[in-house]
């Protein structure tokens, strides 16, 4: 699954780069990705919106037993 949730990051990862902002998958494990917004991501005042609306509903719709993110 872990993969699974790599894939779907390498989708969403370049919309991130172009604003200078990248995510790292920290882990993975029942169901929960732990992600680390880095880059102008971190501190952003949009990131609780881009993990949440963004990245959390595309792992939703594309890994299987997906549950929720949580920012580290």
């Amino acid at each position: 699954m872990k993969e699974e949730v790599e894939k779907v990051l390498e989708e969403i990862r370049p919309n991130l780069q172009r604003d200078g902002g990248d995510v790292e998958l920290i882990d993975y494990a029942d169901g929960v990705a732990k992600l680390k917004l880095k880059g102008a991501c971190h501190g952003c005042p949009g990131a609780q919106m881009t993990l949440q609306f963004g990245i959390e509903r595309m792992l939703r719709e594309k890994v299987p037993g997906f549950k929720a993110v949580e920012a580290v």
